[in-house]
């Protein structure tokens, strides 16, 4: 069985009703999480922080989506190589 890993990232955005982000060098990684449930409690936490800033949003990224061993190559994948 796979791993099912987490990521929590996030940071200034151009506009609060988009996802660019103002400056990428300044995205903030929370970290890698084993589990949604303490990806969300790490994502609360930072979106609580900064809950003043209406340009700052963190999000949740399924790391697992991006690579699941079981699956057919994507079409993404298989432009590489």
């Amino acid at each position: 069985m796979s791993q099912r890993l987490h990521l929590v990232f996030g940071g200034e955005l151009v506009d609060p009703s988009s996802t660019k982000f103002r400056d990428t060098s300044q995205i903030h990684m929370v970290g890698i999480f084993p589990d949604y449930a303490s990806a969300f409690q790490a994502w609360k936490a930072e979106a609580q922080r900064t809950v003043d800033s209406a340009q700052t949003r963190y999000f949740i990224a399924h790391l697992h989506r991006l690579r699941d061993e079981e699956r057919e190559v994507s079409p993404t994948e298989e432009l590489g190589g």
